[in-house]
């Protein structure tokens, strides 16, 4: 009995001595934050996987499942519609994504001034556009872009005699009127983070160069932005994402006639996907839309780095 007794006492102590009190907020800690890895894996590492493997698979969404190896990477490649769409896609971020970070910085810096009186309502009214239904927004652009001659930018540019631009079928009417809404919708979203930052920057910095006769421009150029370039780096790798992924703005404007002049590289897999069936191309082009997105995002990342230096 007496060893019996020792022997379970020696567990217990195991026991103890395993489940300390630092193991035991670890594993409370672990079990608190699990629901977000669980929906992550459901919703997210699951769908991302599956699409790697369908990359080289030819499906159609309800048969069976054939292997093709690279032949939907090759399909892809060698479709002059998938490069219209890359074609499109890297016009539209050059047209709306980067003059909204460089209005952005100019924006958060005049209300950051001094100068500006009802500072509050204008950085709400600036951030507004953000909040509001990308649907919304497409919708109302898309009255003000009407091809008629009543639409809105068609009566102004008659009053000074210039002719109706057909918006949603010529090749840069399409280009200009989705950059446009993408650039309306996340200036201000991209003006309040750099306001954010600009506050962090110590005011000291400002009324010395101010005592050392800096102008306005060498403030900038040597305080301000120097000093956002954390700040620089994280808009331009999202804004950089989110422009390559565009998706909601050119499928309202254009709608599902998928016309080569607005067609993006996310509604190009989505009409392979949802229009032809065919899953394994759709999967390929995004495989390869990841590619580039990495590649650019590198690129611009290096660049902003390089700003302040």
């Amino acid at each position: 009995m007496s060893q019996t007794n020792s022997r379970m006492e020696k567990q217990t102590m195991r026991k103890r001595v395993f489940l300390t009190e630092k193991k035991k907020e670890a594993v409370s800690a672990y079990i608190y934050i699990s629901p977000f890895f669980i929906l992550f894996a459901i919703f997210g590492l699951f769908p991302i996987l599956f699409s790697f493997y369908l990359g080289f698979q030819k499906w159609n969404g309800l048969g069976s499942m054939e292997f093709a190896g690279f032949q939907n990477f090759k399909w892809i490649l060698t479709d002059p519609i998938f490069w219209t769409s890359l074609t499109n896609t890297l016009i539209m971020w050059v047209l709306g994504t980067i003059p909204q970070l460089i209005i952005g910085i100019i924006l958060a810096y005049a209300l950051n001034s001094a100068l500006i009186k009802m500072k509050s309502f204008f950085r709400v009214s600036v951030f507004m556009p953000y909040v509001t239904s990308t649907v919304a927004v497409a919708i109302v652009f898309g009255v003000m872009f009407n091809s008629q001659e009543f639409g809105l930018f068609n009566v102004i540019f008659s009053w000074f005699g210039i002719d109706a631009v057909s918006w949603s079928t010529s090749w840069w009417g399409v280009k200009i009127a989705i950059s446009t809404m993408v650039f309306w919708r996340w200036v201000g979203y991209n003006t309040i983070i750099y306001l954010a930052g600009l506050q962090a920057i110590p005011h000291e910095l400002y009324e010395a160069a101010q005592i050392d006769g800096a102008t306005v421009r060498q403030k900038i150029q040597y305080i301000t932005v120097p000093m956002l370039r954390p700040i620089i780096i994280l808009t331009v790798f999202t804004s950089t994402i989110g422009a390559l992924q565009l998706f909601t703005e050119p499928l309202i404007f254009i709608g599902r006639t998928y016309r080569e002049e607005g067609i993006t590289v996310v509604l190009y897999l989505y009409r392979e996907a949802f229009a032809n069936l065919s899953f394994g191309p759709a999967s390929a082009a995004a495989i390869i839309l990841f590619v580039i997105i990495i590649i650019l995002s590198s690129i611009n990342v290096w660049i902003a780095n390089r700003l302040g230096r």
